[in-house]
């Protein structure tokens, strides 16, 4: 069977971290498997179990567990369903699905039927909001509202920081010094005071046990784009290697027809929120 870990022993130590990062979160939480015609997919509930349902899609690479801690401003308002993208590290199916078309698109609406929710709202980062936008177009009419975070699938940059990610991490795979690790990371966070232990550790252990995927979503289509109604924010950074906000914010306002946007000033695509903005995202998806 396909596996999208490098070794027998890199899954287990995968899943170690992503459940010692569970820990931390400083919330209960609960475990939810629901079968697609993907295969099977494993989410998180957590947060106020009491609040408005929200579905949060993790970036490319990472996990749930790591996503959730960079989303704690999230759990006090918002019923949390953290969705372990399929294919990715994390509990769900090891399926891996084309970042082209819109086959992710229609995993995550099967997810939503399988929960059993008609309307959601969404939350998505990266290459979680690559496939957020994949679902905006497969589905418009499940989503109730959408927070999209330096998304892929809206106006994708040429990869050059990408090209750049190659020698540092080509040091590192050839060393194992960790040095590199931040280097290599650096290109994504500009500075480094993104780079706290979770990210690092994030980093290192999809370096070392996870096959690396370099594809994100691909640009969805206007047309489909513009069925979707629901109220939208699409934040991005201005100093993204991936996604710059110069290209994404431009074309968000021109295929989202309920669209608000805004720039993440002197931020790369790894990045720290303000209190404002985090306040911002929470009214937003209230």
């Amino acid at each position: 069977m396909k596996t999208i870990y490098k070794t027998t022993g890199s899954k287990n130590a995968a899943l170690e971290l992503y459940n010692a990062q569970l820990t931390k979160l400083g919330y209960p939480y609960k475990d939810i498997f629901v079968n697609t015609s993907f295969g099977e997919t494993h989410l998180i509930e957590t947060g106020n179990l009491s609040g408005k349902p929200l579905l949060v899609f993790h970036g490319g690479n990472s996990t749930t567990s790591y996503n959730l801690l960079a989303c704690q401003f999230l759990l006090s308002d918002f019923r949390i369903y953290a969705v372990d993208i399929i294919g990715h590290p994390g509990k769900s199916a090891e399926i891996c699905l084309s970042p082209n078309g819109y086959s992710y698109g229609k995993w995550a609406n099967e997810v939503v039927s399988r929960l059993g929710f008609e309307k959601i709202r969404c939350f998505g980062g990266s290459f979680g909001g690559g496939v957020l936008a994949k679902f905006m177009c497969v589905a418009p009419n499940k989503i109730e509202k959408s927070v999209l975070v330096v998304p892929s699938g809206i106006n994708n940059a040429f990869p050059i920081g990408s090209i750049k990610m190659t020698i540092p991490l080509l040091k590192y795979l050839c060393t194992k010094n960790d040095i590199y690790i931040k280097q290599t990371a650096l290109f994504m966070s500009i500075t480094e005071d993104v780079l706290d232990t979770d990210t690092l550790d994030t980093v290192k252990n999809s370096f070392d046990h996870v096959k690396i995927k370099a594809g994100m979503p691909s640009n969805v289509s206007a047309k489909l784009m513009r069925q979707c109604h629901a109220p939208t924010l699409v934040m991005a950074s201005e100093k993204d290697c991936l996604f710059p906000a110069k290209k994404v914010l431009k074309r968000a306002k021109t295929i989202i027809p309920n669209a608000v946007t805004y720039e993440l000033k002197n931020r790369g695509h790894m990045h720290l929120l303000t209190e404002e903005e985090k306040t911002m995202i929470i009214e937003f998806l209230k």
